[in-house]
């Protein structure tokens, strides 16, 4: 069993600064590591992308350097001087200046509500909204009416827990999903279980710690109504056959919802393709502000589906003691929504589109390359899921992992304090990280602005921080 046995944080540093004299070291002072070769200064000014210099960009690791300009955040220091590596993607991107100009214009010349009004402003501003809609239909190559805007994905699978789910299932009939789901995969389907009698059934990891398809298929049954599996594992970086899962479960009669976070913004998504009944996403890891995300649902499907939350703009008419509702996707989108921030959404689909999805997924094979490379030569590193490629293929450009003796809070600590931003949690995957025997994990996750650079700078705070805590250890050995 992998075990973390560190200290947590707070007694770490008191414990540094106590044996910092004996060690060696002086007093200790946060971000006064060894500092990691290869530091360049970023600089301010304000440079963006063109599909002129895109063309240019032809291997993969040239393209985070020529959109980083693109990315204003990314060219600050924290910590006084420390350049900052920004490897917390999975959870979160940043936003290229494109779509915050957008955002911003919008809230200065167009801000007004939606869908109401017959003044300049509103046409202005719900032309952009409905515009956002088309952006979105077209990035994952669906029909416009099969867009909902939500606040993100989370909202997204509690729309179709708490209105298909009531309507369709009863006690008896099976929900499959996976172990390795997120919890917004997971919490909603349970509420929905207790409510409705109906099972939820879990498939398990294979040897490599990707999707065991044949216990997929041994669980899947003609009880089964739903499956509501990731197309991406958020910890285990490994791509599931959605595709296949899509086809083998219509087969018994089943529906597919498919959480596409970790995939709709790293590679290109086709939901014809895939043919799945629903797939949720959220913008703030597409380079979109947060609070944006969407729901898409097959036409029939959604037109099945009873609203939601009661309000404004979902009606078609309301009378004293009943009303009628709107057709799809305005069933869906009770009230004022969130404009600015599904404008923002429009324009990241734009700038994704721009730079191109098939460079964002090469660029990422690289870079999930170069983590893995640097990653194998930490000793005492465990790093969760299916290995990729020889070329970085086969698996998200991200990696969860743990040092044998190190908390992973400790680690992504010290290591945010040499200007290096990773996770570190259970990533909202509890019942995995349980079936992995461990608390939590630290987490790198690159995206199309990541550098060889950043990968470099990365592995040489972690080896600085596996150092200064091996001598720690050796230390309180000096001194039994």
């Amino acid at each position: 069993m992998f075990v973390n046995r560190g200290s947590r944080t707070a007694i770490s540093i008191v414990l540094l600064s106590c044996l910092g004299t004996a060690a060696g070291w002086g007093a200790f002072v946060p971000g006064s590591l060894p500092a990691p070769r290869g530091r360049i200064s970023s600089t301010g000014t304000t440079r963006r992308s063109s599909p002129q210099i895109l063309a240019t960009a032809t291997s993969a690791s040239s393209l985070g350097e020529t959109l980083r300009g693109d990315f204003p955040v990314l060219r600050q220091k924290v910590h006084g001087d420390k350049d900052l590596i920004y490897l917390d993607n999975a959870a979160t991107s940043q936003k290229p200046i494109q779509v915050l100009e957008v955002v911003e214009k919008y809230y200065r010349e167009s801000n007004a509500n939606v869908h109401r009004g017959a003044h300049a402003l509103s046409v202005k501003a719900t032309d952009m909204y409905e515009a956002s809609r088309d952006k979105v239909a077209k990035f994952v190559n669906a029909a416009r009416d099969e867009i909902v805007f939500t606040r993100g994905a989370t909202e997204a699978v509690n729309l179709v827990a708490h209105t298909w789910g009531p309507a369709n299932l009863k006690e008896g009939d099976e929900i499959l999903i996976s172990v390795m789901e997120h919890h917004a995969n997971i919490v909603p389907w349970q509420m929905v279980a207790k409510r409705t009698g109906a099972v939820l059934k879990h498939v398990k990891l294979d040897e490599n710690e990707a999707l065991d398809m044949e216990d997929f298929r041994a669980k899947l049954s003609d009880k089964t109504k739903l499956v509501a599996v990731v197309h991406v594992s958020n910890t285990l970086g490994c791509v599931n056959d959605v595709k296949t899962i899509c086809s083998e479960a219509h087969a018994v009669g089943a529906r597919v919802l498919v959480d596409a976070c970790q995939s709709v913004p790293h590679m290109k998504v086709d939901v014809q393709d895939l043919d799945c009944d629903w797939l949720v996403a959220s913008g703030h890891k597409m380079c979109a502000p947060m609070g944006s995300g969407f729901l898409f649902g097959k036409s029939d499907v959604l037109r099945e589906m009873p609203p939601w939350q009661g309000g404004g703009e979902m009606i078609d008419e309301v009378f004293l003691d009943y009303s009628t509702y709107a057709e799809p996707p305005g069933r869906f989108e009770a009230g004022t929504p969130s404009v600015g921030e599904c404008v923002g959404l429009g324009a990241a689909c734009d700038y994704l589109t721009e730079v191109g999805m098939d460079k964002i997924e090469a660029h990422e094979h690289a870079m999930t390359k170069l983590i893995f490379d640097a990653l194998d030569t930490v000793k005492a590193v465990r790093v969760y899921g299916p290995r990729p490629d020889s070329t970085g293929a086969g698996r998200a450009s991200l990696a969860a992992f743990n040092h044998e003796s190190i908390q992973a809070s400790d680690l992504a600590t010290f290591m945010d304090m040499e200007g290096v931003a990773i996770r570190s949690g259970h990533h909202c995957t509890q019942p995995l990280h349980r079936l992995l025997e461990v608390s939590g994990s630290c987490r790198a996750s690159a995206y199309l602005y990541s550098t060889e650079r950043d990968v470099e700078v990365f592995v040489e705070a972690l080896k600085s921080t596996v150092d200064m805590f091996g001598s720690i250890e050796m230390s309180f050995d000096m001194q039994d």
